[in-house]
């Protein structure tokens, strides 16, 4: 059985070499909390909604999730936007985790309830040590379970 107080990661990144780094790296942390991985937003929000083939959000559970912008279909931008109006959802922990670093885009990003923006580094040994101390961090916050 599943300790209820363990954070599970949801890892929504359209990018298989991405999702990769990001699970290795935050292994590398110490962090060896449950994952799961969407490919876009879509499968996020079948998630969510409890119409995901053998996988659906449980009440009372915490999450995590990161959260890439740029994945076909369902975009990160508007998951983002459907997560924070549902009641349900709207005090999950977000941190967008992504190649772009448009300003207006950051901006819209928290505006729509991001509570942290992490912009992809270019450099692969820089982009490790972004996903190590994101690994670190995610292990000493306290995060609420969903209702």
């Amino acid at each position: 059985m599943k300790d209820k107080e363990e954070v599970i990661i949801l890892i929504a990144e359209d990018d298989d070499g991405h999702a990769e780094l990001i699970d290795e790296n935050l292994r590398e942390a110490g962090l060896l909390n449950p994952r799961i991985r969407f490919r876009d937003g879509e499968e996020a929000w079948s998630f969510f909604e409890g119409k995901r083939p053998g996988e659906r959000m449980e009440k009372g559970r915490p999450y995590l999730l990161l959260l890439d912008i740029r994945m076909p279909r369902m975009d990160g931008l508007e998951l983002l936007r459907k997560i924070k109006k549902n009641k349900e959802l709207e005090t999950l922990p977000i941190i967008v985790l992504t190649t772009t670093d448009d300003p207006r885009e950051i901006e819209e990003c928290y505006r729509e309830g991001c509570n942290f923006y992490i912009t992809k580094p270019i450099d692969f040994g820089r982009f490790t040590e972004t996903l190590k101390r994101l690994g670190l961090f995610v292990k000493v916050i306290r995060v609420p379970p969903v209702r």
